[in-house]
């Protein structure tokens, strides 16, 4: 996109928009933050580094603006949640618009996979008003992303009771669960930080709500970027498999960049399947 094929610096950013906020992620390692968004998040001198993150300071201990995901992305979630919110129309047309661009570069469909921060039905909004108006022009698959660390199996029996899989039109459709179901499986994908060890709970925290995701037939996707993650959650799910059988129920690990052959064996056997992305083209130096 530059001619110098390299990151804006916050000087320049500053200078470009002295006034207006922004906030410029990098992949899922770090954000740029201008003087003005700074100033709109509250990020100051007594503001404390958030768990699993940096916020960069100066000699004064100042932020200076970069944000470092180290070793995982929540504070740039966390972070772009601050932001100011538009007003409804605002919302509602702005969304149109990425939609129309969307639709100038080619695509007709996509998969939302969930994301930080976005809350249902709250979040959902203005996607659902617009397709009850008829004025979406981008095909939307959703899938829901649990928000609340510990209360996650909450979460989905509230949702398994509002929505059934398939839910919607052709336009915008209820999708199942994912790609994060428990905070506690979370493995993030920050190839500048070491390969994060899973908390020795989260087997017991995923098991339950994928038994509950299975008793109610819902198609599940979960984030999973290392093979050792991938053996432990394949425990959990052999393990369901074998109570509740999952008898053709779809599913799949987004990404795995690191699975082996006996781990792409057991998926197959419990069939579910694979999510690939271009991820590395980005991320493969720092892999």
């Amino acid at each position: 996109q530059f001619a110098e094929r390299r990151m804006p610096t916050l000087d320049e950013i500053n200078e470009a928009a002295p006034d207006t906020p922004v906030f410029v992620l990098h992949l899922y390692d770090r954000a740029l933050l201008n003087r003005a968004a700074l100033k709109v998040v509250g990020y100051t001198k007594e503001t404390p580094n958030p768990p699993g993150g940096e916020i960069q300071r100066d000699s004064n201990g100042n932020p200076t603006g970069l944000l470092i995901a180290r070793p995982n992305a929540m504070i740039l979630y966390a972070t772009l949640a601050k932001g100011p919110k538009l007003p409804l129309e605002q919302q509602i047309n702005s969304t149109r618009q990425f939609m129309r661009e969307l639709n100038r570069l080619g695509l007709t469909s996509a998969i939302d996979a969930g994301g930080g921060f976005q809350n249902y039905p709250e979040d959902y909004e203005v996607i659902a008003e617009l397709h009850q108006k008829k004025q979406m022009t981008l095909r939307i698959a959703y899938n829901l992303f649990t928000q609340r660390p510990g209360h996650e199996l909450e979460d989905f029996e509230k949702w398994t009771d509002m929505l059934t899989p398939g839910q919607g039109s052709d336009y915008f459709r209820h999708n199942g669960a994912g790609e994060m179901l428990v905070f506690s499986a979370a493995d993030f994908e920050d190839f500048l930080e070491p390969r994060p060890d899973l908390a020795p709970g989260m087997e017991d925290e995923l098991e339950r709500v994928v038994r509950h995701l299975v008793e109610h037939r819902w198609p599940f996707r979960l984030h999973a970027t290392y093979d050792e993650s991938i053996s432990r959650m394949l425990d959990v799910f052999e393990k369901v498999n074998r109570d509740i059988p999952f008898n053709g129920l779809h599913w799949f690990f987004d990404h795995a960049e690191t699975v082996t052959q006996r781990n792409i064996d057991r998926i197959k056997e419990l069939g579910g399947g694979i999510a690939v992305q271009h991820r590395m083209a980005f991320q493969g130096e720092y892999f």
